[in-house]
């Protein structure tokens, strides 16, 4: 099976789409697939790392100047039409090129900023088209739609999607590296006696709005239990990276940052509370169960923290700007153990963890 994968990552847009792309690729490819990447080449993309990886990477070029007009993001009905570098007919065009002659099993489009205009262009491309998304709020000509958020259901695309296409909605199918659900009874095990010994901070791979400097600052005004260390994950393209690593070196508390880490799955598991963006690790650290103060960076993540704080699964804040005055309050009822118990135990129900092994099958059930 040949696969093609058009998505992107960069300081505007982040790294979660391509990393959870990625994980999709890394099972089919266990499975026998042969998976090929398309990403425009914006300022903090993830080209190299796809690579290092194992994937073949066309590189679309970076965008020279700004390429979407008023017009054409409202025709587009996106928020989100700057996002692509270029407008849509243009990305189509290069798109096809980099599928080549040869039409791939399955066109993967995990993108924002695309939708059903660019997906019929691209059908003699590719046998099967799926679409990764998180929004329901366009239409989408595909076989397969994957929505892996909390809240969401088929009934959020019946209007959106053909007649016969199949939409996997909820966590159930969260894309998670298989390390997640083979650290899942570990990680439960040692939260029957819960104790806050280890926080740790991970906002994402760029955290354009530096909450987590935000944060390491809010904290150094709360009382913190003895013993307390701290850990922060950064991406090596996050802006504020220099700044947090001096901030962390100010703490009361030892702190350590790391870049670009590869065992994320286990620094969760040892980690007793996290505080960390509202996006697509919402599910890594409900499958592990770890109790977490969620911050909303960006719009499209407010529905999903929502559903996620009212199935008790976590505590938020509602945007950055409320770290500092809201942090110490909060952390003030999550440091017993009462408190780290009941939001491991409702976070763990939202998934196991195996939601990769579904979508590799349904794309299986559907190439056949």
């Amino acid at each position: 099976m040949k696969i093609a994968f058009r998505t992107d990552a960069s300081l505007q847009i982040g790294t979660g789409h391509v990393m959870r792309c990625l994980t999709l690729a890394d099972a089919m490819q266990a499975a026998g697939a042969q998976c090929h990447f398309i990403c425009r080449e914006h300022p903090g993309n993830l080209i190299a790392q796809i690579r290092q990886r194992g994937f073949a990477v066309s590189v679309l070029p970076a965008a020279t100047k700004a390429l979407i007009t008023d017009e054409q993001a409202v025709e587009t009905q996106s928020n989100y039409a700057a996002w692509l570098g270029a407008n849509w007919t243009a990305d189509g065009e290069q798109t096809k090129v980099s599928v080549g002659a040869a039409a791939v099993d399955w066109l993967i489009v995990d993108h924002y900023a695309l939708d059903a205009r660019w997906e019929k262009t691209l059908r003699p491309q590719c046998r099967k088209l799926m679409v990764i998304d998180d929004l329901a709020d366009r239409p989408h000509d595909c076989d397969l739609l994957l929505d892996q958020n909390l809240g969401q259901n088929v009934r959020d695309y019946s209007q959106l999607v053909p007649e016969g296409c199949t939409v996997l909605a909820g966590p159930y199918y969260a894309l998670l590296r298989p390390e997640f659900a083979t650290l899942r009874d570990e990680s439960l095990r040692r939260r029957a006696t819960p104790q806050l010994k280890h926080l740790l901070i991970t906002m994402g791979g760029v955290d354009q709005a530096d909450a987590t400097g935000k944060v390491l600052e809010a904290l150094q005004d709360c009382p913190l239990p003895a013993g307390l260390r701290i850990t922060v994950v950064m991406g090596q393209h996050a802006p504020w990276l220099e700044r947090v690593q001096l901030l962390a070196k100010r703490m009361s508390q030892p702190t350590e940052v790391k870049v670009n880490v590869n065992n994320m799955a286990q620094l969760m598991t040892d980690s007793d509370l996290a505080i960390g963006a509202a996006g697509s690790t919402s599910w890594e650290r409900c499958c592990l169960g770890l109790p977490t103060l969620i911050v909303v960076l960006a719009e499209n993540q407010r529905n999903g923290a929502a559903a996620l704080v009212k199935s008790g699964s976590v505590q938020a804040l509602d945007n950055v700007d409320a770290i500092p005055q809201t942090l110490q309050s909060i952390l003030n009822l999550l440091v017993t153990s009462d408190a780290l118990s009941q939001l491991s135990q409702k976070s763990c129900l939202v998934t196991d963890g195996q939601g990769t092994s579904r979508v590799r099958k349904a794309l299986n059930e559907r190439h056949g």
